[in-house]
């Protein structure tokens, strides 16, 4: 992997990540840009005990637009576009219109290919795992910023999660706090520990997973599962077998596996509801350990926490959608209209040839 920092026209980060090492990568961005004005802060809820971004500058953000004005494609002639190259292989940059900004964090836009019409099931094994390269060095870069505390490597695809940009692509939270969902993970597993004498939550979860009868997929270092108390009509939670904390601590046997394992986990989802479906919208995210101290959570470290992708879709059924209604918006208590285990069933069913 090759990896070039540039500056677009407004001064926001941009950089590429490359297959080969005699890319080069000099094109200028020759948009007259202003510079970047966000109205990014954190407020917390002290009810809850969470925390909310406000950050009404984002009305503004690019919505829908056309194929051919499309801001995530290379520039091409006097087409100019986030990425001032005509051809990339992947692609990282500063959110133009962040949720998270300066003392608040950072948005980061990942663009898997420069394809406008692929998605991230259609990349080859190569492309992905640059793209795994690119997450990890991301992470590493970000963990570093006085600002962060944990980072978050995601995907939203298709236009009922509510992406505006067709092109395939991601995104990645640096946020300045350890988030309400990793919290409640970091509670359980402190928890867990004090009541066992010292077991490790994350992997009495996975050896209860690996016995059941909930497993998708599985290789010699990755397992994917529907878990036991899914949220979610269709959701696979994907573990790498050895237990770490975060991205940088993949092994280079995990992060070869990945790509085959991930790829036909996310062609397997697009086989759920049948032949004459729109692509199965889904949310795909790393969940890593949080960089800053953990003293709240008592007894436990950094260490203790499992890196794991949670994949999820809110389809239910073919031309159906899982809204989150009175219990779910509410009160937080999902309603799940399909068992756990025959969802596992189904994507083993839809197993590539």
């Amino acid at each position: 992997m090759k990896k070039t920092s540039t500056r677009l026209a407004d001064g926001r980060e941009l950089i590429y990540y490359d297959l080969r090492d005699d890319t080069v990568r000099d094109a200028v961005d020759r948009r007259p840009l202003d510079p970047t004005v966000t109205t990014s802060e954190v407020r917390r809820d002290v009810l809850l005990g969470d925390a909310v971004a406000i950050a009404s500058h984002r009305q503004g953000r690019t919505y829908h637009p056309p194929a051919d004005e499309c801001p995530l494609c290379p520039s091409q002639g006097e087409r100019l576009s986030e990425i001032p190259d005509s051809s990339y292989d992947a692609v990282v940059f500063e959110n133009r219109f962040p949720s998270l900004a300066g003392d608040s964090g950072r948005c980061e836009v990942v663009c898997f290919t420069s394809d406008h019409n692929a998605s991230f099931a259609d990349l080859t094994e190569e492309q992905a795992r640059l793209v795994l390269d690119a997450w990890t060095d991301r992470t590493s870069e970000l963990s570093h910023l006085p600002s962060v505390e944990q980072v978050f490597c995601f995907e939203n695809r298709g236009a009922e999660i509510g992406v505006t940009l067709g092109h395939p692509h991601g995104q990645i939270y640096a946020y300045p706090f350890t988030t309400p969902r990793t919290a409640l993970m970091l509670r359980s597993v402190a928890t867990h520990k004090e009541a066992t004498g010292g077991e490790n939550l994350f992997d009495a979860v996975l050896e209860r997973e690996l016995a059941d009868e909930r497993v998708v997929l599985e290789g010699e270092h990755w397992v994917a599962f529907v878990p036991y108390a899914a949220h979610w009509p269709y959701e696979v939670h994907l573990y790498p077998k050895r237990r770490v904390p975060d991205l940088l601590g993949l092994d280079e046997d995990a992060r070869t596996e990945f790509p085959k394992v991930y790829l036909e986990l996310l062609r397997r989802f697009d086989r759920i509801f049948g032949e004459g479906e729109s692509p199965t919208p889904y949310i795909a995210g790393w969940h890593q350990a949080p960089f800053g101290a953990l003293e709240e959570f008592e007894g436990v470290s950094r260490d203790d926490f499992a890196l794991h992708l949670e994949l999820f879709t809110i389809r239910r059924t073919s031309g159906k959608l899982k809204f989150l209604a009175g219990s779910e918006s509410g009160m937080n208590v999902f309603i799940n209209d399909i068992r756990p285990e025959a969802a596992a069933e189904r994507l083993r069913e839809v197993a590539s040839s």
